[in-house]
Protein backbone atom coordinates (compact mmCIF):
# COMPACT_ATOMS: atom_id res chain seq x y z
CA UNK A 1 0.00 0.00 0.00
CA UNK A 2 1.52 3.29 -0.94
CA UNK A 3 0.85 6.54 0.48
CA UNK A 4 1.75 9.83 -1.29
CA UNK A 5 1.78 12.45 0.29
CA UNK A 6 1.27 16.02 -2.18
CA UNK A 7 2.80 19.13 -2.05
CA UNK A 8 0.59 21.58 -0.10
CA UNK A 9 -2.42 22.52 -2.16
CA UNK A 10 -4.49 26.33 -1.53
CA UNK A 11 -7.63 25.56 -3.37
CA UNK A 12 -10.10 22.86 -1.29
CA UNK A 13 -12.81 23.55 -3.47
CA UNK A 14 -10.44 23.01 -6.59
CA UNK A 15 -9.44 19.47 -5.10
CA UNK A 16 -12.25 18.56 -4.33
CA UNK A 17 -13.78 19.27 -8.05
CA UNK A 18 -11.55 16.55 -9.26
CA UNK A 19 -12.04 14.13 -6.70
CA UNK A 20 -15.54 13.97 -7.33
CA UNK A 21 -15.29 14.81 -11.15
CA UNK A 22 -15.12 12.36 -14.11
CA UNK A 23 -11.33 12.28 -13.88
CA UNK A 24 -8.80 12.58 -16.99
CA UNK A 25 -9.70 9.56 -18.55
CA UNK A 26 -13.57 8.78 -16.98
CA UNK A 27 -12.10 6.57 -14.13
CA UNK A 28 -13.87 8.19 -11.14
CA UNK A 29 -16.70 6.18 -11.05
CA UNK A 30 -19.23 6.47 -8.03
CA UNK A 31 -16.80 9.07 -6.03
CA UNK A 32 -18.06 8.95 -2.00
CA UNK A 33 -17.02 10.19 1.75
CA UNK A 34 -16.00 7.16 3.33
CA UNK A 35 -14.40 8.47 6.41
CA UNK A 36 -13.91 12.22 7.83
CA UNK A 37 -13.44 14.68 10.44
CA UNK A 38 -17.33 15.11 12.65
CA UNK A 39 -18.84 14.15 9.53
CA UNK A 40 -21.74 12.48 10.95
CA UNK A 41 -25.23 13.65 9.31
CA UNK A 42 -23.44 15.53 7.23
CA UNK A 43 -24.46 15.43 3.45
CA UNK A 44 -22.20 13.85 0.62
CA UNK A 45 -21.77 15.74 -2.50
CA UNK A 46 -21.69 12.24 -3.91
CA UNK A 47 -24.47 10.96 -2.32
CA UNK A 48 -26.79 13.47 -1.56
CA UNK A 49 -27.69 15.20 -4.94
CA UNK A 50 -29.04 18.65 -2.58
CA UNK A 51 -25.04 18.84 -0.97
CA UNK A 52 -22.57 21.04 -2.89
CA UNK A 53 -18.66 20.86 -3.44
CA UNK A 54 -18.63 24.97 -2.21
CA UNK A 55 -20.37 23.75 1.27
CA UNK A 56 -18.30 20.62 1.72
CA UNK A 57 -15.19 23.23 1.02
CA UNK A 58 -16.25 25.84 3.31
CA UNK A 59 -16.82 23.38 6.05
CA UNK A 60 -13.40 22.02 6.07
CA UNK A 61 -12.08 25.31 5.53
CA UNK A 62 -13.66 26.85 8.47
CA UNK A 63 -10.93 26.99 10.74
CA UNK A 64 -8.49 27.98 7.96
CA UNK A 65 -10.62 31.41 7.68
CA UNK A 66 -11.26 31.68 11.53
CA UNK A 67 -7.12 31.71 11.69
CA UNK A 68 -7.15 34.25 8.77
CA UNK A 69 -9.44 36.57 10.26
CA UNK A 70 -7.49 36.68 13.55
CA UNK A 71 -4.14 36.72 12.25
CA UNK A 72 -4.49 39.03 9.32
CA UNK A 73 -1.96 36.75 7.68
CA UNK A 74 -3.81 34.28 5.17
CA UNK A 75 -2.51 30.66 5.57
CA UNK A 76 -2.04 30.18 1.67
CA UNK A 77 -0.86 25.93 1.96
CA UNK A 78 -3.31 24.90 3.93
CA UNK A 79 -4.93 21.83 2.04
CA UNK A 80 -2.97 18.32 2.43
CA UNK A 81 -3.77 15.73 0.01
CA UNK A 82 -2.77 12.18 -0.01
CA UNK A 83 -3.84 9.63 -2.06
CA UNK A 84 -3.79 6.16 -0.91
CA UNK A 85 -3.15 3.02 -3.05
CA UNK A 86 -4.08 -0.52 -2.80
CA UNK A 87 -1.11 -2.77 -4.94
CA UNK A 88 -3.28 -4.53 -7.89
CA UNK A 89 -3.15 -7.75 -7.12
CA UNK A 90 -4.65 -6.90 -3.38
CA UNK A 91 -8.32 -7.86 -2.32
CA UNK A 92 -11.17 -5.71 -2.84
CA UNK A 93 -11.24 -3.51 0.56
CA UNK A 94 -14.96 -2.34 1.90
CA UNK A 95 -15.88 1.36 2.46
CA UNK A 96 -15.56 0.42 6.26
CA UNK A 97 -12.08 -1.00 6.06
CA UNK A 98 -10.85 2.12 3.55
CA UNK A 99 -12.41 4.52 6.63
CA UNK A 100 -10.14 2.68 9.16
CA UNK A 101 -7.21 2.94 7.26
CA UNK A 102 -7.99 6.38 6.08
CA UNK A 103 -8.11 6.77 9.90
CA UNK A 104 -4.82 5.42 10.43
CA UNK A 105 -2.94 7.65 8.16
CA UNK A 106 -4.31 10.92 9.66
CA UNK A 107 -3.36 9.75 12.81
CA UNK A 108 0.02 8.43 12.23
CA UNK A 109 0.79 11.97 9.57
CA UNK A 110 -0.42 14.33 12.47
CA UNK A 111 -3.31 15.60 10.83
CA UNK A 112 -5.74 13.91 13.18
CA UNK A 113 -4.13 12.10 16.48
CA UNK A 114 -6.22 9.90 18.21
CA UNK A 115 -8.95 11.31 20.61
CA UNK A 116 -7.79 15.00 19.63
CA UNK A 117 -11.53 16.74 19.30
CA UNK A 118 -9.54 20.04 17.96
CA UNK A 119 -7.63 17.94 15.19
CA UNK A 120 -7.58 18.99 11.64
CA UNK A 121 -10.90 18.44 9.10
CA UNK A 122 -10.60 16.15 6.55
CA UNK A 123 -12.43 13.87 4.24
CA UNK A 124 -11.73 10.41 2.65
CA UNK A 125 -13.23 10.20 -0.48
CA UNK A 126 -13.09 7.04 -2.57
CA UNK A 127 -13.78 7.00 -6.74
CA UNK A 128 -12.23 3.54 -7.46
CA UNK A 129 -11.86 0.26 -6.39
CA UNK A 130 -7.94 0.59 -5.40
CA UNK A 131 -7.66 3.65 -3.68
CA UNK A 132 -8.86 6.41 -1.73
CA UNK A 133 -7.71 9.84 -1.59
CA UNK A 134 -7.63 11.94 1.81
CA UNK A 135 -8.17 16.14 1.98
CA UNK A 136 -7.30 17.93 5.00
CA UNK A 137 -6.94 21.37 5.99
CA UNK A 138 -4.22 21.85 8.05
CA UNK A 139 -4.99 24.52 10.13
CA UNK A 140 -6.47 22.76 13.96
CA UNK A 141 -9.62 23.76 15.26
CA UNK A 142 -7.56 25.84 18.21
CA UNK A 143 -6.10 27.71 15.26
CA UNK A 144 -2.76 25.76 15.44
CA UNK A 145 -0.51 24.78 12.49
CA UNK A 146 -0.23 20.67 13.04
CA UNK A 147 3.09 19.27 13.51
CA UNK A 148 3.82 17.45 9.80
CA UNK A 149 7.98 17.26 10.21
CA UNK A 150 8.53 13.79 9.24
CA UNK A 151 4.66 12.76 8.32
CA UNK A 152 6.12 10.97 5.40
CA UNK A 153 7.91 8.67 7.29
CA UNK A 154 5.38 8.07 9.94
CA UNK A 155 2.73 7.55 7.31
CA UNK A 156 4.54 4.62 5.29
CA UNK A 157 5.56 3.16 8.51
CA UNK A 158 1.47 3.34 9.47
CA UNK A 159 1.15 1.63 5.50
CA UNK A 160 3.64 -1.11 6.61
CA UNK A 161 1.21 -2.01 9.86
CA UNK A 162 -2.07 -1.95 7.55
CA UNK A 163 -0.44 -4.32 5.05
CA UNK A 164 0.38 -6.72 7.60
CA UNK A 165 -3.23 -5.79 9.56
CA UNK A 166 -5.17 -6.57 6.58
CA UNK A 167 -2.96 -9.52 4.80
CA UNK A 168 -1.96 -6.83 1.90
CA UNK A 169 0.77 -6.91 -0.18
CA UNK A 170 3.95 -5.84 1.77
CA UNK A 171 6.17 -3.37 0.69
CA UNK A 172 9.42 -2.41 1.96
CA UNK A 173 10.06 0.53 4.16
CA UNK A 174 11.57 3.56 3.20
CA UNK A 175 14.33 5.18 4.31
CA UNK A 176 14.23 8.64 2.50
CA UNK A 177 17.21 7.83 0.20
CA UNK A 178 15.28 7.03 -2.52
CA UNK A 179 14.85 9.13 -6.16
CA UNK A 180 11.38 10.84 -6.04
CA UNK A 181 8.80 9.51 -7.97
CA UNK A 182 7.93 11.22 -11.45
CA UNK A 183 5.25 13.38 -11.22
CA UNK A 184 2.21 12.94 -13.89
CA UNK A 185 2.71 15.81 -15.47
CA UNK A 186 6.70 15.31 -15.84
CA UNK A 187 5.50 11.98 -17.39
CA UNK A 188 3.10 13.45 -19.68
CA UNK A 189 5.10 16.03 -20.45
CA UNK A 190 7.90 13.39 -21.58
CA UNK A 191 5.30 11.60 -23.18
CA UNK A 192 4.11 14.78 -25.85
CA UNK A 193 7.79 15.79 -26.56
CA UNK A 194 8.74 12.10 -26.98
CA UNK A 195 11.41 11.78 -24.22
CA UNK A 196 12.16 8.07 -22.81
CA UNK A 197 12.65 9.36 -19.70
CA UNK A 198 11.47 12.15 -18.05
CA UNK A 199 13.47 14.92 -17.27
CA UNK A 200 14.91 14.33 -13.64
CA UNK A 201 15.64 10.77 -15.00
CA UNK A 202 17.67 11.98 -17.47
CA UNK A 203 19.40 14.56 -15.95
CA UNK A 204 20.07 11.46 -13.05
CA UNK A 205 22.17 9.37 -15.37
CA UNK A 206 24.18 11.92 -17.18
CA UNK A 207 25.25 13.13 -13.82
CA UNK A 208 26.33 9.85 -12.58
CA UNK A 209 27.94 9.29 -15.76
CA UNK A 210 29.72 12.75 -15.46
CA UNK A 211 31.23 11.60 -12.15
CA UNK A 212 34.18 9.12 -12.79
CA UNK A 213 35.59 11.65 -14.90
CA UNK A 214 35.94 14.40 -12.84
CA UNK A 215 38.31 15.15 -9.67
CA UNK A 216 36.52 18.15 -8.57
CA UNK A 217 33.74 20.45 -7.97
CA UNK A 218 34.37 22.90 -10.47
CA UNK A 219 35.67 20.41 -13.13
CA UNK A 220 32.07 18.69 -12.57
CA UNK A 221 30.12 21.65 -13.51
CA UNK A 222 32.38 22.32 -16.25
CA UNK A 223 31.88 18.63 -17.72
CA UNK A 224 28.01 18.95 -17.57
CA UNK A 225 28.04 21.98 -19.23
CA UNK A 226 30.47 20.26 -21.94
CA UNK A 227 28.29 17.71 -22.26
CA UNK A 228 25.13 19.86 -23.14
CA UNK A 229 23.77 20.08 -19.67
CA UNK A 230 22.13 23.42 -18.32
CA UNK A 231 23.89 24.01 -15.21
CA UNK A 232 22.55 26.73 -12.87
CA UNK A 233 25.37 27.53 -10.29
CA UNK A 234 25.22 29.24 -6.42
CA UNK A 235 27.95 30.91 -5.26
CA UNK A 236 29.15 32.32 -1.98
CA UNK A 237 30.68 36.12 -1.66
CA UNK A 238 33.46 34.44 -2.47
CA UNK A 239 32.99 32.47 -5.02
CA UNK A 240 33.26 29.61 -4.31
CA UNK A 241 30.29 27.01 -5.27
CA UNK A 242 28.12 26.60 -3.30
CA UNK A 243 25.29 24.25 -4.91
CA UNK A 244 24.17 23.72 -8.85
CA UNK A 245 21.06 23.30 -10.36
CA UNK A 246 21.05 21.25 -13.90
CA UNK A 247 18.12 21.73 -16.78
CA UNK A 248 17.48 19.15 -19.49
CA UNK A 249 17.85 21.34 -22.76
CA UNK A 250 14.44 21.95 -24.40
CA UNK A 251 12.58 21.09 -21.04
CA UNK A 252 10.41 24.51 -20.51
CA UNK A 253 7.95 26.19 -18.60
CA UNK A 254 4.47 27.93 -19.38
CA UNK A 255 6.43 31.46 -19.75
CA UNK A 256 9.70 29.46 -21.81
CA UNK A 257 12.09 29.75 -19.67
CA UNK A 258 14.51 26.95 -18.78
CA UNK A 259 13.68 24.31 -15.86
CA UNK A 260 16.21 23.59 -13.55
CA UNK A 261 15.99 20.93 -10.53
CA UNK A 262 18.58 20.98 -7.79
CA UNK A 263 21.10 18.15 -7.55
CA UNK A 264 19.69 16.96 -4.43
CA UNK A 265 16.20 16.33 -5.62
CA UNK A 266 17.36 14.81 -8.47
CA UNK A 267 18.60 12.37 -6.21
CA UNK A 268 19.45 12.80 -2.31
CA UNK A 269 23.47 11.39 -3.18
CA UNK A 270 23.85 14.02 -6.03
CA UNK A 271 24.10 17.50 -4.24
CA UNK A 272 27.01 19.37 -4.07
CA UNK A 273 28.04 18.60 -1.20
CA UNK A 274 27.95 14.74 -1.59
CA UNK A 275 29.99 14.99 -5.00
CA UNK A 276 32.45 17.12 -3.40
CA UNK A 277 33.06 14.73 -0.45
CA UNK A 278 33.40 12.15 -2.89
CA UNK A 279 35.66 13.64 -5.59
CA UNK A 280 38.06 15.91 -2.84
CA UNK A 281 38.68 12.70 -0.11
CA UNK A 282 39.56 10.52 -3.41
CA UNK A 283 41.52 12.52 -5.91
CA UNK A 284 44.50 10.60 -7.08
CA UNK A 285 48.37 12.02 -6.37
CA UNK A 286 48.68 12.57 -10.42
CA UNK A 287 46.66 11.98 -13.35
CA UNK A 288 45.78 9.01 -14.65
CA UNK A 289 47.39 9.19 -18.08
CA UNK A 290 50.97 9.23 -15.91
CA UNK A 291 50.71 6.17 -14.85
CA UNK A 292 49.46 4.55 -17.91
CA UNK A 293 52.50 3.05 -19.28
CA UNK A 294 53.97 2.10 -15.44
CA UNK A 295 51.73 -0.31 -14.63
CA UNK A 296 49.19 -3.40 -15.83
CA UNK A 297 45.97 -2.19 -17.79
CA UNK A 298 43.58 -0.03 -15.76
CA UNK A 299 40.99 -3.28 -16.29
CA UNK A 300 43.14 -5.75 -14.62
CA UNK A 301 43.86 -2.93 -11.91
CA UNK A 302 40.21 -2.15 -11.37
CA UNK A 303 39.92 -6.17 -10.49
CA UNK A 304 42.62 -5.86 -8.14
CA UNK A 305 40.65 -3.21 -6.47
CA UNK A 306 37.77 -5.12 -6.22
CA UNK A 307 39.58 -7.11 -3.20
CA UNK A 308 39.34 -3.99 -0.95
CA UNK A 309 35.39 -3.67 -0.76
CA UNK A 310 35.35 -7.33 1.03
CA UNK A 311 38.45 -6.05 3.47
CA UNK A 312 36.03 -3.21 4.83
CA UNK A 313 33.01 -4.67 5.27
CA UNK A 314 33.21 -5.07 9.42
CA UNK A 315 33.20 -0.99 9.39
CA UNK A 316 30.06 0.14 8.49
CA UNK A 317 30.83 3.44 7.25
CA UNK A 318 34.01 2.31 5.05
CA UNK A 319 31.54 -0.55 3.57
CA UNK A 320 29.18 2.25 2.38
CA UNK A 321 31.83 4.32 0.41
CA UNK A 322 33.11 0.97 -1.31
CA UNK A 323 29.68 0.37 -2.11
CA UNK A 324 29.33 3.91 -3.29
CA UNK A 325 32.70 3.43 -5.20
CA UNK A 326 31.81 0.43 -6.73
CA UNK A 327 28.67 1.95 -8.55
CA UNK A 328 31.10 4.13 -9.88
CA UNK A 329 33.63 1.52 -11.19
CA UNK A 330 30.76 0.14 -13.10
CA UNK A 331 29.06 2.94 -14.49
CA UNK A 332 32.79 3.66 -15.62
CA UNK A 333 33.23 0.60 -17.46
CA UNK A 334 29.70 0.44 -18.72
CA UNK A 335 30.98 3.87 -20.80
CA UNK A 336 33.95 1.99 -21.99
CA UNK A 337 32.94 -1.87 -22.75
CA UNK A 338 32.52 -3.22 -26.32
CA UNK A 339 29.63 -2.11 -27.94
CA UNK A 340 27.91 -5.72 -27.33
CA UNK A 341 27.87 -5.52 -23.25
CA UNK A 342 27.10 -1.81 -22.94
CA UNK A 343 23.41 -2.34 -22.43
CA UNK A 344 23.82 -5.21 -19.84
CA UNK A 345 26.00 -2.74 -17.79
CA UNK A 346 24.05 0.28 -18.37
CA UNK A 347 21.33 -1.59 -17.14
CA UNK A 348 23.45 -2.77 -14.02
CA UNK A 349 25.03 0.57 -13.26
CA UNK A 350 21.61 1.98 -12.97
CA UNK A 351 20.26 -0.57 -10.88
CA UNK A 352 23.12 -0.79 -8.62
CA UNK A 353 22.62 3.13 -7.97
CA UNK A 354 19.46 2.50 -5.31
CA UNK A 355 22.28 0.45 -3.60
CA UNK A 356 24.55 3.09 -3.56
CA UNK A 357 22.61 5.18 -0.94
CA UNK A 358 21.88 4.39 2.66
CA UNK A 359 21.49 5.99 5.67
CA UNK A 360 25.08 5.29 6.63
CA UNK A 361 27.40 7.85 6.16
CA UNK A 362 30.28 6.90 4.01
CA UNK A 363 34.17 7.52 4.85
CA UNK A 364 34.57 8.20 1.82
CA UNK A 365 38.59 8.17 1.48
CA UNK A 366 38.15 4.62 2.73
CA UNK A 367 37.02 4.21 -1.08
CA UNK A 368 40.53 5.80 -2.89
CA UNK A 369 41.72 2.47 -4.29
CA UNK A 370 37.74 2.13 -6.52
CA UNK A 371 37.45 5.34 -7.17
CA UNK A 372 41.44 5.41 -8.49
CA UNK A 373 40.36 2.38 -11.05
CA UNK A 374 36.67 4.22 -12.37
CA UNK A 375 39.34 7.35 -13.55
CA UNK A 376 41.78 5.07 -14.84
CA UNK A 377 38.97 2.81 -17.19
CA UNK A 378 37.61 6.04 -18.48
CA UNK A 379 40.94 7.80 -19.29
CA UNK A 380 43.10 5.48 -20.95
CA UNK A 381 41.41 2.19 -21.24
CA UNK A 382 40.85 0.97 -24.57
CA UNK A 383 40.19 -1.33 -26.53
CA UNK A 384 39.95 -4.41 -23.53
CA UNK A 385 41.42 -8.27 -24.50
CA UNK A 386 38.46 -10.37 -23.50
CA UNK A 387 40.07 -12.45 -20.92
CA UNK A 388 40.97 -8.82 -18.78
CA UNK A 389 37.47 -7.32 -19.30
CA UNK A 390 35.60 -11.07 -18.64
CA UNK A 391 37.73 -11.22 -15.23
CA UNK A 392 36.34 -7.97 -14.04
CA UNK A 393 32.57 -8.55 -14.33
CA UNK A 394 33.31 -11.58 -12.65
CA UNK A 395 34.49 -9.59 -9.83
CA UNK A 396 31.31 -7.09 -10.24
CA UNK A 397 29.33 -10.46 -9.88
CA UNK A 398 30.70 -11.25 -6.65
CA UNK A 399 31.36 -7.67 -5.49
CA UNK A 400 27.39 -7.21 -6.04
CA UNK A 401 26.40 -10.28 -4.10
CA UNK A 402 28.64 -9.01 -1.39
CA UNK A 403 27.43 -5.67 -1.52
CA UNK A 404 23.60 -6.75 -1.19
CA UNK A 405 24.29 -9.66 1.35
CA UNK A 406 25.54 -6.32 3.31
CA UNK A 407 22.35 -4.48 2.63
CA UNK A 408 20.72 -7.35 3.76
CA UNK A 409 22.27 -7.15 6.84
CA UNK A 410 21.62 -3.59 7.83
CA UNK A 411 17.95 -4.02 6.56
CA UNK A 412 18.31 -2.31 3.91
CA UNK A 413 15.48 -3.69 1.74
CA UNK A 414 15.53 -1.38 -1.11
CA UNK A 415 19.26 -1.35 -1.58
CA UNK A 416 19.39 -4.71 -0.76
CA UNK A 417 17.43 -5.77 -3.99
CA UNK A 418 18.85 -3.13 -6.26
CA UNK A 419 22.33 -5.13 -6.23
CA UNK A 420 20.17 -7.86 -6.63
CA UNK A 421 18.83 -6.35 -10.17
CA UNK A 422 22.41 -5.62 -10.90
CA UNK A 423 23.83 -8.76 -10.03
CA UNK A 424 21.49 -10.38 -12.61
CA UNK A 425 22.23 -7.76 -15.27
CA UNK A 426 26.26 -8.10 -14.85
CA UNK A 427 26.26 -12.30 -14.96
CA UNK A 428 24.54 -11.46 -18.13
CA UNK A 429 27.57 -9.50 -19.34
CA UNK A 430 30.21 -11.52 -17.76
CA UNK A 431 28.56 -14.52 -19.63
CA UNK A 432 28.98 -12.85 -23.06
CA UNK A 433 32.27 -11.43 -22.27
CA UNK A 434 33.56 -14.85 -21.87
CA UNK A 435 32.05 -16.48 -24.60
CA UNK A 436 34.74 -15.82 -27.15
CA UNK A 437 36.93 -17.03 -24.57
CA UNK A 438 35.55 -19.92 -23.87
CA UNK A 439 35.21 -20.90 -27.54
CA UNK A 440 38.42 -20.17 -28.12
CA UNK A 441 39.63 -22.55 -24.87
CA UNK A 442 37.52 -25.51 -26.03
CA UNK A 443 38.95 -25.93 -29.67
CA UNK A 444 42.19 -26.95 -27.98
CA UNK A 445 41.42 -29.25 -25.24
CA UNK A 446 44.50 -31.18 -23.54
CA UNK A 447 44.77 -34.78 -23.90
CA UNK A 448 42.39 -37.15 -21.89
CA UNK A 449 45.80 -38.32 -19.84
CA UNK A 450 46.13 -34.35 -18.85
CA UNK A 451 42.44 -33.34 -18.50
CA UNK A 452 42.42 -36.79 -15.78
CA UNK A 453 45.66 -35.40 -13.82
CA UNK A 454 44.02 -31.69 -14.04
CA UNK A 455 40.97 -32.91 -12.47
CA UNK A 456 42.51 -34.64 -9.78
CA UNK A 457 44.72 -31.05 -8.96
CA UNK A 458 41.04 -29.85 -8.59
CA UNK A 459 40.31 -32.07 -6.42
CA UNK A 460 43.04 -31.72 -4.25
CA UNK A 461 43.14 -28.39 -4.67
CA UNK A 462 39.16 -27.35 -4.03
CA UNK A 463 37.38 -30.43 -2.58
CA UNK A 464 34.75 -28.36 -1.39
CA UNK A 465 33.78 -27.29 -5.04
CA UNK A 466 35.41 -29.97 -6.93
CA UNK A 467 32.27 -31.74 -8.22
CA UNK A 468 30.56 -28.52 -9.14
CA UNK A 469 33.72 -27.56 -11.17
CA UNK A 470 34.24 -30.64 -12.60
CA UNK A 471 30.79 -30.96 -14.28
CA UNK A 472 30.09 -27.29 -14.90
CA UNK A 473 30.30 -27.35 -19.01
CA UNK A 474 33.07 -24.51 -18.77
CA UNK A 475 35.01 -27.75 -17.70
CA UNK A 476 37.35 -28.14 -20.87
CA UNK A 477 37.44 -24.23 -21.01
CA UNK A 478 39.31 -24.49 -17.36
CA UNK A 479 41.48 -27.35 -18.12
CA UNK A 480 42.78 -25.67 -21.19
CA UNK A 481 43.55 -22.35 -19.22
CA UNK A 482 45.61 -24.75 -16.32
CA UNK A 483 47.64 -26.47 -18.84
CA UNK A 484 47.98 -23.45 -20.64
CA UNK A 485 49.63 -22.38 -17.33
CA UNK A 486 51.09 -24.80 -16.56
CA UNK A 487 52.85 -24.47 -19.90
CA UNK A 488 54.23 -21.54 -19.11
CA UNK A 489 55.97 -22.32 -15.68
CA UNK A 490 52.81 -22.03 -12.55
CA UNK A 491 51.47 -25.06 -11.48
CA UNK A 492 47.46 -25.90 -12.00
CA UNK A 493 47.57 -26.88 -8.29
CA UNK A 494 48.50 -23.43 -6.49
CA UNK A 495 46.66 -21.72 -9.33
CA UNK A 496 43.66 -23.20 -8.49
CA UNK A 497 43.74 -22.98 -4.58
CA UNK A 498 45.19 -19.24 -4.84
CA UNK A 499 41.82 -18.87 -7.28
CA UNK A 500 39.46 -20.12 -5.23
CA UNK A 501 40.78 -18.60 -1.68
CA UNK A 502 40.54 -14.68 -3.97
CA UNK A 503 36.95 -14.81 -3.33
CA UNK A 504 34.35 -17.35 -2.29
CA UNK A 505 32.82 -19.69 -5.14
CA UNK A 506 29.55 -20.74 -3.19
CA UNK A 507 27.45 -17.86 -5.07
CA UNK A 508 29.61 -18.93 -8.53
CA UNK A 509 26.56 -20.47 -10.90
CA UNK A 510 29.27 -21.81 -13.40
CA UNK A 511 32.64 -22.06 -10.87
CA UNK A 512 34.27 -23.20 -14.01
CA UNK A 513 33.71 -20.07 -15.41
CA UNK A 514 34.63 -17.55 -12.47
CA UNK A 515 38.42 -19.65 -11.97
CA UNK A 516 39.00 -19.49 -15.66
CA UNK A 517 38.84 -15.39 -15.45
CA UNK A 518 40.39 -15.21 -12.26
CA UNK A 519 43.33 -17.43 -13.19
CA UNK A 520 44.05 -15.54 -16.83
CA UNK A 521 44.19 -12.31 -14.54
CA UNK A 522 46.58 -13.94 -11.58
CA UNK A 523 48.38 -15.99 -14.06
CA UNK A 524 48.79 -13.40 -17.22
CA UNK A 525 52.72 -13.73 -16.57
CA UNK A 526 54.83 -16.12 -16.28
CA UNK A 527 55.78 -17.51 -13.29
CA UNK A 528 59.29 -16.39 -11.43
CA UNK A 529 62.04 -18.15 -11.37
CA UNK A 530 62.07 -19.17 -7.98
CA UNK A 531 65.94 -20.25 -7.67
CA UNK A 532 66.99 -17.14 -9.45
CA UNK A 533 65.11 -15.02 -6.80
CA UNK A 534 66.85 -16.64 -3.63
CA UNK A 535 70.57 -16.07 -5.54
CA UNK A 536 69.66 -12.77 -6.14
CA UNK A 537 68.95 -12.16 -2.48
CA UNK A 538 71.97 -13.75 -1.46
CA UNK A 539 74.08 -11.57 -3.94
CA UNK A 540 72.33 -8.31 -2.43
CA UNK A 541 73.16 -9.37 1.31
CA UNK A 542 76.93 -10.05 0.26
CA UNK A 543 77.01 -6.35 -1.47
CA UNK A 544 76.77 -7.68 -5.07
CA UNK A 545 73.82 -7.19 -6.92
CA UNK A 546 73.58 -9.63 -10.50
CA UNK A 547 71.58 -8.48 -13.64
CA UNK A 548 67.95 -8.60 -13.73
CA UNK A 549 67.18 -12.01 -14.57
CA UNK A 550 63.83 -12.78 -16.81
CA UNK A 551 62.15 -15.68 -17.62
CA UNK A 552 63.88 -18.47 -19.71
CA UNK A 553 63.19 -17.47 -24.30
CA UNK A 554 61.35 -20.94 -23.67
CA UNK A 555 58.95 -20.08 -21.39
CA UNK A 556 58.56 -16.06 -22.96
CA UNK A 557 58.31 -17.55 -26.10
CA UNK A 558 55.14 -19.92 -24.54
CA UNK A 559 53.60 -17.22 -22.74
CA UNK A 560 53.65 -14.98 -25.92
CA UNK A 561 52.49 -17.29 -28.47
CA UNK A 562 48.37 -17.75 -28.91
CA UNK A 563 46.66 -20.33 -27.20
CA UNK A 564 45.96 -22.27 -30.40
CA UNK A 565 49.66 -22.39 -31.08
CA UNK A 566 51.19 -23.33 -28.01
CA UNK A 567 48.44 -26.38 -27.60
CA UNK A 568 49.45 -27.38 -31.15
CA UNK A 569 53.01 -27.14 -30.40
CA UNK A 570 52.29 -29.20 -27.39
CA UNK A 571 50.78 -31.80 -29.43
Amino acid sequence: MIAAIKPAGSNTRGLLAYLYGPGRHDEHLDPHIVAGFAMLGRPDPGRDENATLTELARHLDAPVRLRNSEFGKPVTDHVWHCPVRAAPEDRYLSDAEWAEIAQRIVQAAGIAPADDDLACRWVAVRHADDHIHILATNVREDGRRPKLHDSGLRVGDACREIEKDYGLRRLKKGDRTGVRRPTQAEMHKAERLGWEQTSPEWLQDRIRAAIPHVTGAEEFIAYLEADGIEVKTRRGPSGDLLGYAAGRPGDLNENGEQIFHPGGKIAPDLSLPKIKARLESSQPEEHPTARRNRSSTPWHQATDALDTLHADLADDTRAQAHIAALGELIEATAQKAPANLRAELLAASKAFSRAQRSRIRAEDRAAHALRLAARDIVYTATGPDGSALAALLAGFVWAAIVAGRWHEAKNHAHQAEAAHQAVQHLRTAADHALTPTLTELEAWPPRAQACGVLASDVRAAVPVHAERILTDPAWPALATVLADAEARGHQPHQLLKDAAAERELTTARQPARVLIARIQHTGRNPAPNRRAEAARRRSTIAGSVPAQQGPSPQTTAAATMPIGQRHRQRR
